[in-house]
């Protein structure tokens, strides 16, 4: 082996390593970045190696840390952000709770039906995986386990609507995977709208078969009411404020009035309206709001950072040619290397967050993507429709992931909220039919690309 393949392994498994010792992820791919420059650039110098690290890299990494901040499309992190984080203080989920409730009265699995199509709002309002399962564990857990609901079905129904947010547009995760792969974030948003609605009709599908074939895990409430008028104007009435947001967000970026930046100031002026509207804003709950927001985009910055220092010096090394000479030699055609690509992303979804896998992953396995011969129609619309259609895979195979025993992030998020009598088995045990819901909508996903690329090429047609 060459000297630049031994760093660059000894990279990884450093980063790796330092991982277990509790250190924030964004100071290990710095600090882990830096150790390795310095130890090439030494190398050079004292044992007459070439790796290719020299001052420079640290004039690029200078460059890119400049490039990185006046970056226009990230000004739409904290804007999405601020509006998820807003959306949450003013009550809508909490009052969409209590009117689908009486909507969904005596249908079986009412209850689930109703979590479930508010996790699918909340995704499409907020973006925020940790949030929307957070809320959905608070305001819905106790109502389903007092009505007699199971353990297992509530906790699994709560975790997959909460992950939805990853996938659904305005999701932050593809406004990074957008700038990271130069792609328009419209396309993006506009190719996740139908698996993301592929997964919820699924997760529905799901939980009514499931609640009528053994009616114990989802009983009735003794109290539901019929079906009047006067519940469905209740709803409309609770549920067209943040149908509205989102079509004032979504709207504008498909229809091209505006970029998804100005979107998101748009975004974060309508929570904070609706927030006004519903007699919930006032100046502590707004500096609440702005200080959490304010931490959350420093952390996703201080990620940016550190990964964009590990990243250089992984390439001025021949990271990206190793790995990508390493997957395209796997003897198992285009679908074969993206299955295995898609399985290293599954495992990486254990032990990172979706933003360091985003920023470190993504840009080094595109390549392979874009050099294989893959079915994928443009329309002659879209530039790079292989990799919309990657993203979307990547973002579904995460979304899989953080709902996968033992270490899914979306499990302990749950965990953290929900009373003592539902344990973590419990947990686990509820979301394994939701994963393989997840894999069912890879798998179509993966055979039906247009699924992706149709909507995009279309409307931008």
């Amino acid at each position: 082996m060459e000297i630049n393949e031994i760093l660059v392994i000894a990279m990884f498994c450093t980063f790796i390593a330092f991982l277990f010792t509790g250190i924030p992820v964004g100071y290990v791919l710095a600090g882990t970045g830096v150790i390795f420059g310095f130890i090439g650039y030494f190398s050079d110098v004292y044992l007459g190696t070439i790796t290719g690290l020299d001052f420079n890299t640290l004039g690029l990494v200078v460059s890119r840390l400049y490039s990185l901040m006046e970056n226009w499309v990230l000004v739409a992190l904290p804007m999405f952000i601020f509006m998820g984080l807003m959306l949450d203080r003013s009550g809508v989920a909490e009052r969409l709770m209590l009117s689908m409730q009486d909507l969904f009265g005596k249908v079986r699995g009412g209850l689930a039906l109703t979590v479930t199509l508010i996790g699918i709002i909340l995704a499409a309002s907020t973006g925020i995986i940790g949030a929307s399962v957070v809320l959905l564990g608070l305001l819905s857990l106790p109502a389903m386990l007092k009505q007699g609901y199971s353990k297992s079905l509530a906790a699994g129904t709560i975790c997959s609507a909460g992950t939805l947010g990853i996938l659904l547009p305005p999701s932050i995760m593809l406004v990074i995977m957008a700038d990271q792969l130069a792609l328009s974030v419209g396309d993006l948003f506009m190719g996740a709208v139908f698996p993301g609605l592929i997964l919820g009709f699924l997760y529905l599908a799901y939980i009514v078969i499931a609640s009528y074939l053994k009616p114990s895990i989802a009983p009735l409430p003794e109290d539901a009411k019929s079906l009047e008028w006067k519940i469905i104007l209740g709803v409309l009435k609770n549920i067209l404020p943040p149908l509205l947001l989102i079509l004032a967000v979504l709207g504008s970026i498909f229809a091209g009035i505006c970029t998804p930046t100005e979107a998101s100031g748009v975004g974060a002026l309508g929570a904070t309206l609706l927030a006004a509207y519903y007699k919930k804003l006032n100046f502590s709950v707004f500096k609440q709001v702005s200080l959490d927001a304010y931490r959350t985009t420093a952390y996703i910055f201080m990620i940016f950072i550190g990964a964009t220092m590990f990243a250089l010096v992984l390439r001025e090394l021949g990271g990206d040619e190793l790995i990508e000479r390493g997957l395209t030699s796997l003897p198992f055609g285009p679908y074969g290397v993206l299955i295995a690509i898609l399985f290293i992303v599954f495992l990486l979804g254990f032990l990172l967050d979706w933003i360091e896998i985003t920023l470190i992953a993504l840009p080094l396995l595109a390549p392979v993507i874009i050099g294989m011969d893959f079915n994928v129609e443009g329309y002659g619309v879209l530039e790079e429709p292989k990799l919309i259609w990657f993203v979307m895979l990547i973002a579904i195979t995460l979304q899989t992931s953080f709902l996968t025993p033992p270490v899914g992030f979306a499990l302990f998020y749950l965990k953290g909220v929900c009373p003592p009598e539902v344990r973590l088995a419990d947990i686990y045990k509820g979301v394994i039919p939701f994963i393989i819901l997840q894999l069912i909508g890879l798998v179509i996903v993966i055979l039906l690309p247009s699924l992706v690329t149709w909507l995009p090429a279309t409307v931008y047609g």
